[in-house]
């Protein structure tokens, strides 16, 4: 219980230090937001005293935007990304997130995609922009789940990841985030010293990807996810 409250003083006052330094460098482009995000994740992961294995990096695109399609264990998913996945990408992520003081803000500064799930109408006006950010550019990082997973297990996927590759015809790059739900269970605040492993697959190509094929292509993704996933936990027993 020590160990956790140490983590919790130390994870906040080094994240508020990460926002401050993080808000004049927007100035000069979201991408300086982004870098000092990678090292805001690498600092915590070492604060909680974890050590991710990643997999699978040579699957990342040498050039190019993508999709990463990721299942949602644990905040600290969010520190995962950011120490796994050394590209520039944005988050697409629930609205009430941007009204965060500070946080949201710097948010905003660094090209984050808004969702506002209570307006179907809003949340496709969400798959659109990110699919024009996709096209000038830019990766986006998406929870297909929508929240965090209650007992481990990778729940079903909403299809608004694939509809966005439909529309941009971009590489829908799968992710597994396996030790995080270990870490820290929804609904809990101790911190467990666990192992995390982030494996990367291969990238799906979307080029001749319509509407009606997203639904398969969604089960066919989440299978490939959820079998990682099992695999590990029934290997840490």
């Amino acid at each position: 219980m020590l160990r956790t409250l140490l983590f919790y003083i130390l994870f906040y006052l080094w994240s508020l230090i990460a926002i401050l330094l993080a808000l004049p460098l927007s100035l000069l482009g979201a991408d300086y937001i982004h870098s000092c995000a990678i090292l805001w994740g690498r600092i915590c992961l070492k604060l909680a005293g974890l050590r991710l294995q990643i997999h699978g990096q040579q699957n990342i695109p040498a050039e190019g935007p993508a999709i990463y399609v990721s299942n949602h264990q644990s905040n600290f998913d969010i520190p995962i990304l950011y120490a796994g996945l050394p590209i520039q990408f944005r988050w697409m992520a629930k609205q009430e997130l941007f009204r965060v003081p500070f946080f949201g803000l710097a948010m905003k500064r660094c090209g984050y995609i808004p969702i506002d799930r209570s307006d179907r109408r809003k949340a496709m006006h969400s798959l659109n922009e990110a699919a024009q950010k996709i096209n000038a550019g830019t990766s986006v990082i998406i929870f297909p789940e929508g929240t965090r997973t209650a007992d481990g297990q990778v729940q079903d996927f909403k299809k608004g990841a694939l509809i966005i590759a439909a529309k941009a015809q971009v590489p829908v790059i799968p992710v597994a985030i396996t030790g995080s739900y270990q870490v820290q269970p929804k609904g809990t605040w101790l911190v467990k010293k666990k192992p995390l492993k982030l494996t990367i697959f291969p990238a799906i190509a979307t080029d001749n990807l319509k509407v009606s094929d997203v639904e398969e292509l969604t089960r066919t993704i989440h299978r490939q996810i959820a079998e990682a996933v099992q695999g590990e936990t029934e290997h840490a027993k």
